[in-house]
């Protein structure tokens, strides 16, 4: 039987990532529909949506052991990223080095062969760990590489889950570099004797974008796109906004605060034009700082939203208290 994303009832809960502290996330009818059609038709998935709405956060709960139990092989794309680093390096720099310790030691021409073979040179990118996790891992332990976390009882061939976070950051040559290694599920490093493909399940590959830049059209056609986005309307945001702090913060503050929370955001968001507009994350974001600078303490909260609301909130330029 093929994948597919069978979300578990109510919300699921990630862990701490980094400086990042737990978050939850709840699944939607669209966004399942996108993830298993991206799954059947083993293409990336495309994620547009304005910052904050969760965009990197699906890719992570996709992989959470609740719903497809595998390692999340993540990369954050900046304005420095090359197509190449998706899928491997090569360090020009070490084996240079090499050379010179060999010249240094007179070693012969079969010592320096061995020395200087590209193989020791390459380290696995989050695409070569994606679609042949069993040669990554062995790279990677021939370069001296970390391997992905992953779960314990999962299996390689069962495939894991890419996100490629922020792909508008970088140039279009990105993108177009990644076309045909998405697309034949195959790519060869320069200088290896065998190729990388994909071996067992293909990888849900998960790419964000937050439309900073305009990506090739050559590239969105081979992706399923899924847009993601909050309610465009004050009286949808609203009760949305509420049922998104239950799920993170229901047992840490209550209904009053959380309804007083959205208040502010939604007229921040629809009472200027200026950018950037509050989102769904600043309203997390300012439920967050209120639960933790007044635990258990409802009413405090409530009058201490108004004072933190302003550095959480109103973010644009000439904004008031």
């Amino acid at each position: 039987m093929k994948r597919r994303v069978v979300p578990p009832a109510g919300k699921i809960e990630l862990a701490p990532l980094g400086n990042k502290p737990e978050e939850v996330h709840v699944f939607e009818d669209e966004s399942v529909w996108a993830l298993n059609a991206a799954l059947a038709a083993r293409r990336p998935l495309l994620v547009r949506g304005e910052p904050g709405v969760g965009k990197s956060q699906l890719a992570r709960a996709v992989a959470a052991k609740e719903v497809l139990n595998c390692p999340l092989v993540s990369f954050v794309v900046d304005s420095s990223t090359e197509s190449r680093d998706l899928l491997w390096n090569f360090d020009a720099v070490k084996r240079l080095a090499e050379a010179q310790i060999s010249g240094a030691l007179n070693e012969n021409e079969e010592q320096l062969r061995v020395r200087l073979d590209p193989e020791r040179f390459f380290h696995p990118g989050p695409l070569w760990w994606a679609f042949d996790w069993n040669s990554a891992h062995d790279q990677a332990q021939l370069v001296g590489d970390a391997a992905p976390d992953a779960p314990q009882d999962w299996n390689p061939g069962a495939g894991c889950v890419v996100l490629i976070d922020e792909i508008d950051k970088a140039e279009s040559d990105v993108p177009n570099g990644l076309l045909e290694s998405l697309g034949a599920g195959v790519f060869h490093p320069s200088g290896r004797r065998e190729r990388i493909e994909i071996q067992g399940e293909p990888p849900l590959v998960v790419i964000t974008t937050n439309e900073e830049r305009v990506l090739p059209d050559a590239f969105v056609r081979r992706c399923l796109v899924f847009h993601m986005s909050i309610p465009s309307d004050a009286e949808t945001l609203k009760p949305y906004l509420i049922e998104r702090g239950r799920a993170h913060f229901g047992d840490l503050t209550n209904d009053d605060v959380l309804a007083l929370g959205a208040d502010m955001l939604v007229k921040d968001r629809f009472g200027t034009h200026s950018t950037p507009r509050p989102g769904q994350a600043e309203y997390l974001d300012l439920i967050r700082a209120v639960a933790e600078l007044c635990p258990g303490d409802y009413a405090e909260q409530y009058k201490t939203l108004r004072r933190v609301s302003k550095f959480v909130v109103n973010k644009h330029a000439g904004a008031s208290s």
